[in-house]
């Protein structure tokens, strides 16, 4: 599994890091997305998913 974001597009919301905070964090400056592990392991799938469905702007892929 291999993470992509999009960092222009992300509001802010942290929705990613509370479902996933292993793989992604928030820049304390203006609370836009730092992917921290751009290829997580499998026990991180679900949260991923999760996050990337229920990311508003929709500026998580997986692939």
């Amino acid at each position: 599994m291999r993470i992509g974001i999009d960092r222009d597009l992300c509001c802010g919301a942290g929705t990613c890091v509370l479902l996933a905070p292993d793989v992604f964090d928030q820049n304390d400056e203006d609370g836009t997305v730092i992917l921290l592990d751009a290829t997580p392991g499998e026990e991180q799938r679900t949260a991923v998913e999760k996050a990337a469905e229920r990311c508003p702007t929709a500026v998580i892929t997986i692939t």
